[in-house]
């Protein structure tokens, strides 16, 4: 392979290892033989969903709704959804994924590699934003912010200075003001959510991810792999994921700083309202605590009591400090 073909920057170098001829996220076993998101960790995450939608229903006026789950996996989460709704709701459901359908899929699910236009109702992304492949920058000895190109092992060297719009995302949501300080250039992120959020006729539009905030980018950035469970260097081979957190704020337009990954600001220009909270706080909202049974509970019924204490520590896991309960929740709203 020659130097022009082996180095490439890392946004075109992650899309062919996830998504290209044998890419990590065709193969057959599909992200949940890799890593665990919140739909794997317990039914309680689905359950919340389901009530979400069951809001953004009754918001619409209507109990027939769609529900588009944007980087569906193998349709786990559309498949217990479907389950914890019954016959509550008469609910469209779309698996939005660039890997083939899987057998055995619930027939009531559409499979489709694009959002669907016109949508009335809820559009979801569980950890969909953070496998948007992105290009990464650094801050060179002398100051000048270049682009980090990659070869097939991992390997990396400085590129050509970032120009134009790469810049100018750089200067507006993530300036690099020292040497060796890296990005990851969330603009490709935020023109994907913008065309997905544009899809949605009414109702309400979710991010859910590993992200940060304006106030408290990381220095280095988050680009990282994950293989069997484990996280190990990103190498763009195919052979893992490449990933790295996502700046939530900018992809809602959020100008104004939101303390802690908190609060409600109105978006920038052009965009739906956005507000953006901590998982924790969102599933609070749709009635997931991981506060323990009483213990009066344990005389009175005690396999109640073994039930209730098995989804707290669930629900434990869902909201928990340092772990799933610090993701992200980026709502965007689109009234009837």
């Amino acid at each position: 392979m020659d130097e022009t073909c082996q180095w490439q920057g890392w946004r075109e170098a992650t899309e062919r290892a996830l998504y290209g001829p044998g890419g990590f996220y065709l193969r057959p076993e599909g992200p949940a033989g890799h890593f665990r998101t919140s739909v794997h960790a317990s039914p309680l995450f689905a359950a919340a969903v389901a009530r979400l939608l069951g809001e953004v229903a009754e918001e619409l006026g209507t109990d027939a709704v769609d529900l588009v789950d944007v980087g569906a996996g193998r349709g786990e989460l559309l498949t217990a959804v479907l389950g914890a709704v019954g016959s509550s709701l008469t609910v469209r459901a779309y698996a939005v994924e660039r890997a083939a359908r899987p057998a055995g899929l619930d027939p009531r699910v559409e499979w489709t590699d694009r959002v669907p236009r016109g949508v009335r109702g809820l559009l979801f992304a569980n950890e969909w934003l953070d496998n948007v492949p992105v290009d990464v920058a650094e801050a060179d000895a002398a100051g000048t912010v270049r682009y980090v190109e990659v070869a097939p092992d991992g390997t990396e060297r400085l590129g050509a200075p970032v120009t134009g719009r790469d810049a100018a995302w750089l200067a507006r949501w993530w300036p690099l003001r020292e040497p060796g300080a890296r990005a990851e250039i969330g603009r490709p992120r935020d023109e994907a959510w913008a065309a997905a959020v544009a899809r949605l006729a009414a109702g309400r539009a979710v991010a859910v991810d590993y992200a940060h905030v304006r106030a408290s980018r990381p220095p280095f950035g988050t680009l990282t792999g994950f293989r069997a469970g484990r996280e190990v260097p990103p190498v763009p081979d195919g052979g893992c994921d490449v990933t790295a957190h996502v700046a939530l704020d900018a992809c809602g337009g959020l100008d104004e700083e939101v303390p802690g990954g908190t609060g409600a600001p109105q978006a920038g220009p052009g965009l739906p309202r956005a507000e953006l909270v901590t998982q924790r706080e969102a599933l609070g909202r749709l009635g997931v605590s991981g506060a323990r049974p009483p213990l009066a509970l344990a005389s009175a019924d005690p396999a109640g009591y073994v039930r209730a204490l098995a989804s707290a520590g669930e629900a434990a896991e869902l909201t928990a400090r340092g772990g799933l309960g610090d993701f992200l929740w980026l709502t965007q709203r689109v009234p009837a």
